[in-house]
């Protein structure tokens, strides 16, 4: 291998990424919550989407026996709260609105869109575990003007408000889909 891991890390941060905040509750009571931009979708049909885990993270095993989850996607006025999830600390949720979703989860007030999963499959990602759920429940916000919160080199950024060419509906920038 001819770089470094910092190298390597610096070069993934030349890819934006959205913002997520990944919520769960444990067959104890306990609420999980941690934010990732390791978010994607998989497939349509069944509705697929993922996201990883590190194994070191304090959490890793109570995120591998959840029976449901949601993927709340941010907005760039939710910044303060992926910083929040962000951080290993017991207080996430104190003094925040929850909603209850419809699988029994808490998702996010506000958020872009919200996925709620049931687990699919997960798959070595070295070291990371890599989540797939099968969409069971989803919800997007009435506030379509909303803009989503960015991450890129390695800090957030926004976009520009310049949304001028709109592609036809028709249109499919993914081969395949």
């Amino acid at each position: 291998m001819s770089f470094d891991d910092r190298r390597f890390r610096d070069a993934l941060g030349a890819f934006p990424t959205g913002v997520a905040i990944v919520s769960g509750v444990t067959p104890d009571g306990e609420r999980l919550g941690m934010t990732v931009s390791s978010f994607n979708s998989v497939s349509v049909a069944p509705p697929l989407v993922l996201f990883s885990v590190a194994r070191r993270a304090n959490s890793f095993t109570a995120w591998t026996e959840l029976p449901r989850y949601a993927i709340n996607i941010l907005s760039a006025q939710q910044e303060e709260l992926s910083n929040r999830f962000a951080r290993p600390r017991s207080d996430k949720w104190a003094d925040l609105m929850v909603l209850d979703g419809e699988a029994g989860v808490p998702i996010l007030p506000n958020a872009l869109a919200t996925f709620e999963c049931e687990p699919y499959a997960r798959y070595d990602g070295g070291d990371h575990e890599i989540f797939v759920g099968r969409v069971i429940a989803l919800r997007t916000t009435p506030h379509k003007q909303d803009l989503p919160l960015i991450f890129f080199g390695g800090r957030y950024r926004r976009l520009d408000t310049g949304f001028h060419d709109i592609p036809p509906r028709d249109a499919s920038i993914f081969e395949g889909w």
